[in-house]
């Protein structure tokens, strides 16, 4: 008992004596002997990477999207004759942003009642979007779950005032939208 306590004591008081790495006064570098307010971004850039130095690193959850590694694609379960089910499985798990333009000639808070009733109806049916209005007449849906976006421009492409949907560069016209309907959303006059 009294060898198990000693020995516990004994750790404890060499415990006191162990110093973290310190530079002696000489031996620090130039940067490290500044006067803080002097620092430069590059400074501040060593001492950040000195204060990370010994962390572990972050879970590939916990990493910004752009560092995330990507899912592997299983092309042997894709149909490479359909090229949106190759898009949709490249963008799983990414960020995607898709723009939707509402026919006729709508004022600002005419469209973003609009968009917002399209909105709410896919957070109905389980599709995550924020949306963002950028004209009168146009709005970005942002997708965190990418794959997610087609099956929103399915949706969005049957609505009645829905005249384009771009994902990817890639316009869908909008069904319900009569032909004389120009790009911009104004009708086409002779």
């Amino acid at each position: 008992m009294y060898k198990h306590l000693l020995t516990v004591l004994l750790i404890a008081s060499l415990s006191f004596y162990v110093e973290a790495k310190k530079f002696k006064e000489d031996e620090k570098p130039a940067w490290a002997k500044k006067d803080i307010r002097d620092y430069t971004d590059a400074d501040l850039e060593r001492l950040l990477d000195q204060w990370e130095e010994d962390e572990d690193p972050l879970e590939p959850d916990e990493l910004p999207e752009h560092l995330r590694p990507s899912e592997p694609l299983d092309m042997s379960k894709l149909d490479m004759n359909n090229p949106e089910n190759l898009l949709k499985a490249s963008k799983k798990g990414k960020t995607l942003m898709s723009f939707v333009t509402v026919s006729g000639n709508p004022t600002r808070a005419e469209s973003e009642d609009i968009t917002k009733l399209w909105q709410t109806s896919l957070w109905n049916n389980h599709i995550q979007a924020e949306r963002y209005m950028i004209d009168d007449n146009r709005a970005i849906f942002m997708f965190k779950e990418g794959s997610q976006a087609w099956e929103a421009k399915d949706f969005l492409v049957e609505q009645e005032r829905c005249l384009q949907v771009t994902i990817e560069n890639k316009d869908y016209k909008g069904k319900r939208v009569p032909e004389a309907e120009g790009e911009d959303g104004s009708k086409d006059e002779l």
